[in-house]
């Protein structure tokens, strides 16, 4: 008797299913592009042109993933918003050296590719580009039957930008008397979700859905704008390590930052989280966002223009200012 022969996918790779998905990107990616994408998705590499305009251009690059708000995703069978945390998480790091978004790659893997699926986590990722004004150029699709249990997959994304040498925003110039504006997050973004599901059972996600999968805001063009309007010392992207992390790492080591707490209204979840966790304070500013997605140092006496030209694109505060120190956020 022969010996029965053995294919890819009896091993529980569906190389059809994959062709099928990337002919699906391939179409729907080419929405994201314009003049300076040369090759895109379906070859082995993806080309795209540096803009012109540049006196001398630097290349920026950000890696990040959505982490366990995924498992939240899964549950729910809602995968069409973690797309848009995918690039935000990246695209938001880009933006804090001034840096225009470029291009966006993304790696997709799952124990077994389901294409209803995949469509749905790539619309938030092109929609994700769409509002960072950037073109999905590439990415990676992995299938690995009995590493990933049923109907889980992970996600990671890459992010190139651009900015002229002598536009860097890197936050050497910061000093005393300069103030702090902070842009509103749409909620808990993609951080400190390992907490949040220890905090908030399974049985209560579908009712919370709309706030624990709510995507994280991208600010790329409102930063984008900013620049071009005012003089901008520091930004720092709120992500985990909330403010009392983040915002040090764009610091001179001589350099304080106090944050006023009552400045801006503490959304809801954030509240519900410390009380039902009986979380300390200290520990809520450095695991969640608190309300706020992105720190934005400028000079004292531009404050306030700066402030009113933010609101037309953001919910935005003053929530601070900088003062002598060393290098470190101070609650008051």
């Amino acid at each position: 008797m022969a010996k029965k022969q053995i294919t890819y996918e009896d091993s529980g790779v569906n190389i059809k299913e994959a062709d099928r998905f990337v002919d699906y990107i391939t179409k729907t990616a080419k929405k994201t592009y314009s003049g300076k994408v040369l090759s895109g998705i379906g070859g082995f590499a993806a080309a795209s042109m540096v803009p012109k305009g540049y006196k001398n251009p630097i290349l920026v690059s950000c890696t990040d993933g959505v982490g366990t708000k995924l498992k939240i995703a899964f549950e729910l069978n809602k995968n069409d918003t973690v797309g848009i945390d995918l690039v935000a998480m990246s695209v938001n790091d880009l933006i804090t050296l001034g840096a225009k978004p470029l291009f966006f790659l993304d790696y997709l893997a799952t124990g077994k590719l389901k294409l209803g699926q995949a469509k749905e986590v790539i619309k938030g990722i092109i929609e994700g580009c769409k509002i960072s004004d950037c073109a999905l150029i590439g990415g990676e699709t992995a299938e690995m039957p009995d590493f990933y249990q049923t109907n889980e997959y992970d996600l990671a994304g890459f992010a190139v930008g651009i900015v002229d040498k002598d536009k860097v925003i890197n936050g050497r110039t910061i000093k005393a008397g300069d103030k702090v504006i902070g842009l509103a997050s749409s909620g808990l973004h993609s951080n400190g979700y390992s907490l949040v599901r220890k905090l908030i059972k399974p049985k209560q996600w579908k009712k919370l859905a709309g706030i624990l999968l709510k995507p994280t805001r991208i600010y790329a063009r409102t930063v984008s704008a900013l620049i071009k309007e005012f003089n901008i010392k520091g930004i720092a992207h709120i992500t985990g390590g909330g403010l009392l992390e983040n915002v040090p790492r764009i610091l001179p080591s001589n350099i304080n930052i106090n944050i006023e707490k009552n400045s801006w209204p503490l959304p809801w979840i954030f509240k519900h989280l410390q009380k039902v966790g009986n979380i300390p304070e200290k520990e809520m500013y450095r695991t969640f966002n608190m309300g706020i997605g992105m720190v934005i140092v400028v000079p004292g006496k531009q404050a306030d223009k700066a402030l009113k030209f933010l609101r037309k694109y953001e919910k935005a505060y003053i929530i601070g200012k900088a003062v002598k120190g060393k290098q470190a956020v101070e609650l008051i």
